[in-house]
């Protein structure tokens, strides 16, 4: 089996979700999102874009419905024993083999917690599992019942985190070295994934940011590239990434000479990313780390500029996005507690001017403050 943890550490976070579900009055967990599978039992795989449940019971008892596609994929990356299959056909219904299976685990008439906020469970399959449990069980809403757990980072899991930060480092490298005047995006990005590739590394949760010229003011991937002017600004967003675990960094990288306002956009940024590190300690909460950012860059006349939301957790993540909770994001009371890992982005896109300026590394919180593990120099790069 492609287990990357020990025994122990699956146990010890089977014990921790069972008594979370024992403080909720769960009988039982119907588990949709991917991640979840993931940390309480190694399954690995990108089948969750159809229908698959992981049901774990308040015993301990666990079993995953799943596709004929994902057998082997489940018996060579997990630890589940018991492996149940849907057939595919004109007719399948896979909320109904569920619902067989709840019934042979005895959960029927029971409460049940299910992670209805989930990529893994699209709106058609949701009304379908409403409709094969209406009359069979409570089910009650628990889609961030696992989520708070992994938000805290084992010292096995930081590990994996610590070598996704060198590969992170790696990339920001290799696309700092790829940038110059009349250099293709395509270089770029193929140098940045090629570091992280190469360093033993695997694939993202969602595409890398890269965007030049007017399109430096994006924050998302789009397709299409373009060559790099004499003077221009290239927007990076990426992430090194070591058995899922993700370690992000921004940045926006001047090719030539900076436009008038490159280089203050930058000192604000600057400034807004130490000001939120600060406040990334144990007894603040998310909320506080949009806070500062705020107040920093609307001192800095920027409101205009910046977003309503600066960051994020960081974890084992799958696709569609690496983004994980908690947020950043105004009045957001979600506690900072020792073994997070979090991203801070500073993001400024001025539409009148054209001009972008990012800025943005991911952190671990420890017991006295957090821990930069990644883009050790935050000054501006010139190319």
């Amino acid at each position: 089996m492609a287990l990357h943890f020990t025994s122990a550490e699956f146990a010890r976070r089977r014990d921790a979700l069972l008594a979370a579900m024992q403080a909720d009055r769960l009988d039982a967990l119907f588990l949709f999102q991917q991640e979840s599978m993931f940390w309480l039992t190694g399954y690995d795989s990108f089948g969750f874009c159809f229908f698959q449940c992981l049901v774990l019971r308040a015993d301990g008892t666990m079993a995953l419905l799943t596709r004929s596609a994902d057998l082997r994929q489940a018996q060579h990356t997990s630890n589940l024993a018991d492996i149940r299959i849907w057939k595919d056909g004109r007719d399948a219904n896979p909320a109904a083999d569920l619902r067989g299976l709840a019934r042979e685990l005895g959960l029927s008439r029971r409460r049940i917690g299910v992670e209805f906020k989930s990529y893994g469970l699209v709106a058609s399959n949701y009304r379908r599992l409403e409709a094969a449990f209406a009359d069979e069980a409570d089910l009650v809403d628990a889609s961030t019942i696992v989520t708070r757990l992994r938000a805290v980072k084992s010292t096995e899991e930081i590990a994996y985190v610590r070598r996704a930060a060198v590969l992170a480092d790696a990339a920001d490298r290799a696309a700092l070295d790829a940038i110059r005047a009349g250099a293709d995006e395509g270089e770029i990005l193929a140098a940045q994934h090629d570091a992280i590739f190469s360093g033993g590394g695997d694939y993202p949760a969602n595409e890398f940011i890269i965007g030049s010229g007017r399109d430096a003011l994006l924050c998302r991937y789009k397709a299409g590239r373009r060559k790099l002017d004499p003077n221009d600004q290239i927007t990076l967003e990426f992430a090194g990434v070591d058995r899922h675990y993700h370690v992000a960094a921004m940045r926006t990288v001047i090719v030539g000479e900076p436009r008038p306002l490159h280089r203050p956009y930058h000192a604000a940024a600057r400034d807004a990313l130490l000001a939120c590190e600060a406040e990334l300690r144990p007894g603040r909460t998310a909320g506080d780390v949009f806070a500062a950012h705020a107040r920093i860059l609307d001192e800095h006349g920027l409101s205009q500029h910046r977003l309503n939301a600066c960051g994020y957790s960081l974890g084992a993540k799958f696709t569609p996005s690496w983004m994980d909770w908690p947020m950043f994001y105004e009045a957001n009371d979600w506690e900072i507690v020792p073994g997070m890992v979090m991203f801070a982005h500073m993001i400024l896109m001025d539409s009148d001017s054209e001009t972008a300026m990012c800025l943005g590394r991911t952190y671990l919180v420890g017991t006295g403050g957090a821990e930069a593990l990644n883009l050790p120099d935050l000054d501006l790069a010139i190319r």
